[in-house]
């Protein structure tokens, strides 16, 4: 009887074990066929050694949103960024993506005249991480239904979004599970994937004049009713020298390179009076007083320093920007608060209304 009963426990632990195999191996996420060496990032889906986490810049939170920059098309078809206030998820990218759906998530939160990227009915399906930071993104086959001339705005905005996140550098694209060496529409290559370096929003005649140029992508200033906000451009700049901030704080206050619709905010005869100098990520410049909006109280206009903030701060190894002006001991904003400390593009996103 004894030897019974051992043989019915024996029979029991056995069939939990089976059980639970069984129960580990079902799967809620339809997995993608991926490389070794890459990771699928799930929603929900906790870090596990080993793992390539989606590391975030610094943003504002409260205990239950988020702001985030979202990519979208503006009213003259330009690839701008908007702040907006999100939900928290554990699956910060994934959802960056799903609010780029047109008739998605992002319809009651559009400022007007904006409009969302992506195909209406596109679902995201997965994000692989790579170790190279390589960010596959798996779509559905809606994702196809767009117009030839929307490419390009579809990859640079998707892109935008994603690398605002510090471990991913660039996109590569995914529809079902099979992957895609150039876009379905008007054939744009894609097999080296799609980065930040490949450009925004730039204008099909701009082509360099110079023997010696450099590609920067520069930030301009627009309002739209009562939005006010910046279109990011790329634009090449003079490369002879070894001074590029100096070519690109002309460039700014020279204006776009074609025409658009964005707002001159530098006074007349602003001059850089020194070159500008960069130590330990902070970038040191010296203007002429003419880029002061109040030569009595020493006030410098929100919109030239967050322009040039922008701008500078996209070029590698600019962290922070420290501005001073000639003859002048202390500089303030149009708020009386003084720019005692370098500024990060961090200090606007940060304050920007939630």
């Amino acid at each position: 009887m004894q030897k019974k009963g051992l043989l019915l426990v024996q029979f029991l632990i056995v069939l939990s074990l089976l059980l639970g195999g069984c129960l580990k191996g079902e799967q809620t996420f339809e997995e993608v066929d991926v490389p070794e060496d890459v990771t699928i990032v799930e929603e929900g889906n906790e870090e596990e050694e080993g793992e390539n986490p989606i590391e975030e810049e610094e943003v504002i939170e409260t205990d239950e949103t988020v702001l985030r920059e979202i990519y979208l098309i503006d009213v003259s078809g330009m690839v701008v960024s908007q702040t907006l206030e999100l939900p928290k998820t554990e699956s910060a990218a994934m959802q960056a993506l799903e609010y780029l759906v047109k008739d998605g998530p992002v319809t009651d939160l559009l400022p007007n005249g904006f409009q969302a990227v992506l195909p209406a009915g596109t679902e995201i399906l997965g994000l692989n991480l790579q170790e190279d930071g390589t960010l596959i993104v798996d779509v559905s086959e809606e994702f196809k239904n767009y117009e030839a001339e929307e490419e390009l705005k579809i990859l640079q905005a998707m892109t935008h979004t994603l690398t605002q996140f510090d471990s991913v550098d660039r996109l590569k694209l995914w529809i079902n599970g099979e992957n895609l060496d150039e876009m379905p529409v008007n054939g744009t290559p894609i097999s080296e994937g799609f980065s930040k370096n490949n450009g925004i929003n730039i204008y099909a005649k701009d082509q360099p004049s110079l023997m010696h140029s450099k590609v920067v992508t520069v930030y301009y200033p627009k309002q739209h009713n009562d939005n006010f906000y910046f279109v990011p451009m790329t634009q090449y700049i003079n490369d002879n020298n070894d001074d590029v901030f100096t070519s690109i704080v002309e460039a700014l206050m020279e204006g776009p390179s074609y025409e658009v619709e964005t707002m001159d905010v530098f006074n007349d005869h602003v001059t850089l009076v020194n070159k500008p100098v960069l130590t330990e990520g902070v970038l040191q410049l010296e203007f002429s007083q003419d880029i002061l909006k109040d030569e009595q109280k020493a006030v410098i206009a929100d919109d030239v320093v967050e322009t040039l903030v922008r701008t500078l701060t996209e070029q590698e190894d600019v962290e922070a920007v420290e501005i001073k002006v000639q003859n002048t001991e202390k500089v303030v904003s149009e708020n009386g608060t003084a720019y005692d400390k370098p500024v990060t593009k961090n200090d606007f996103i940060n304050s920007e209304k939630m």
